[in-house]
């Protein structure tokens, strides 16, 4: 009789096994409350890295951490009308607090542009104070009908970043240097992941933004996920809280203002794009274990010989960890780590000893080879860099393989139902067969222009809509 799999096969459930890898790798499980996770180690190890790496990004182009609460008068959301009506079904408000009714509804932030205006009206007093660039490692909450571990929680965590501007240009500028250099950037180099780089339509925009510009990854069943967004708030904002500064020429004028952020829905699209049968894929330059020796038995000189490989991986440069746990099976643990997606495993054995050589596993291209324990520390390395470029491609590759190109409605919506993307002229489709398009659950990711890059405005000729069913 056949063994049965590990996870539920990819091609059979796809929302299953993305929920057995979830579980069984250990990343995260439902909380107490619907729609809330709790966030094991595992999975907390792969934002933590995610987080360290964003936030030196963040750094690099001048801006500084901060934190604003997480109560929010509700008054305050009133302020912006699009954004409140925009967020008023999510909103999660305390009406009740130390026993007794409170004389003003606090909201649960579901995201800070008002609360971080009404301190930046107060901060910027002069064109001297500008740009005020800030940024925040928080929780958000915005109540979730249909929750998914990762992908679409009650809660869930984020950086989320605000700035204000003297001009339009300026704010514009740093909104796109947010999305190019910080976002896609880590995005690719670090996550492998590919994404395509586009601008919403006015359907899809941030509540209260002039323009939002994201990022969009294929999953692995062929549905979009939107990685990471940053918007232009023009002065919306600003004229609603009054920020305002002196300007050089001696005017009173209304700042310009940014925002945007990543979240640790970042962890299931990472499951999701480079996950396979047998579970994680980790990209190697975020693998918080790069790559775990093992022992195949207990004997005293296979021990020593794990234990001095591991030191001379770490030595060179490896993040290792060394499986000395041989009262476990050792089958076990080989399926384990392949679960969990470690890119590498060197196996060292008995045989091993005898012939001064350790087995070397890849989890990203699959297969085993033996290589020679002295070069282990060359060779290690060298796997890591071309398996990272490897899940990049493999990711791009079946994206491009996956979208085709539409000329109306209809086709744009068959190749959404057929488990991918389209392509459609916008001048083909405009508002009205995005319209269509929702009602049929397929949405219009982002616009491109012909050539793939950024739109400067929603109707620019020649922009194309990718268009998708999505989480």
């Amino acid at each position: 009789m056949a063994k049965a799999p590990v996870l539920t096969p990819r091609a059979k459930d796809f929302p299953r096994w993305y929920q057995d890898v979830i579980n069984k790798a250990e990343l995260a499980e439902n909380g107490p409350v619907r729609g809330t996770m709790v966030i094991r180690p595992y999975g907390y190890g792969l934002w933590e890295r995610m987080q360290g790496d964003l936030d030196a990004r963040i750094k690099a182009v001048g801006v500084q951490n901060a934190y604003f609460p997480l109560f929010i008068p509700q008054s305050y959301l009133t302020r912006e009308a699009e954004h409140v009506e925009g967020f008023a079904p999510e909103l999660a408000v305390v009406t009740h607090g130390g026993g007794k009714e409170l004389e003003e509804p606090v909201v649960v932030r579901p995201t800070s542009e008002t609360i971080v205006n009404e301190y930046f009206s107060k901060w910027v007093q002069s064109y001297r104070d500008l740009p005020l660039l800030i940024n925040q490692w928080a929780n958000v909450v915005r109540w979730e009908l249909r929750p998914r571990l990762f992908l679409r929680t009650t809660e869930f965590l984020w950086q989320e970043g605000h700035t204000a501007h003297a001009t339009y240009e300026d704010a514009r500028e740093f909104a796109a240097r947010i999305h190019r250099d910080v976002y896609a950037d880590f995005m690719e180099n670090v996550l492998a992941m590919d994404v395509v780089l586009g601008r919403k339509t006015a359907r899809e925009r941030f509540a209260g933004a002039v323009n939002t510009l994201t990022l969009e990854g294929m999953m692995g069943d062929g549905k979009a996920l939107q990685l990471g967004t940053s918007h232009e708030l023009g002065q919306n904002f600003a004229r609603a809280f009054g920020t305002r500064y002196l300007s050089r020429d001696g005017e009173q004028e209304l700042v310009w203002q940014t925002s945007w952020g990543s979240t640790t829905r970042m962890v299931g699209a990472l499951v999701m794009m480079h996950g396979d049968d047998d579970g994680l894929r980790l990209p190697p330059r975020l693998a918080p274990v790069q790559a775990v020796v093992l022992a195949v038995k207990g004997d005293p000189a296979v021990l020593a010989a794990v234990r001095e490989t591991g030191d001379r991986l770490a030595a060179a440069g490896v993040r290792v960890h060394v499986d000395d746990r041989t009262d476990l099976p050792f089958g076990r643990r080989a399926v384990d780590w392949e679960l969990r997606g470690v890119p590498v495993r060197v196996e060292i054995g008995p045989r091993d000893l005898e012939t001064g050589t350790a087995t070397l596993a890849r989890r990203i291209p699959g297969g085993k080879e033996p290589v020679r324990t002295d070069l282990l520390a060359e060779v290690v390395p060298k796997a890591l860099e071309e398996d990272q470029a490897l899940l990049l491609r493999q990711a791009r590759e079946r994206r491009m393989a996956r979208t085709v190109e539409a000329r109306t409605v209809e086709e744009a919506a068959e190749a959404a139902a057929a488990g991918g993307w389209a392509r459609v002229r916008w001048a083909d489709l405009g508002p009205e067969g995005e319209a269509a398009l929702a009602e049929r659950a397929v949405s219009v990711r982002c616009l491109v222009t012909e050539d793939g890059a950024v739109p400067d405005a929603d109707d620019a000729p020649g922009n194309v809509a990718y268009v998708a069913r999505a989480y």
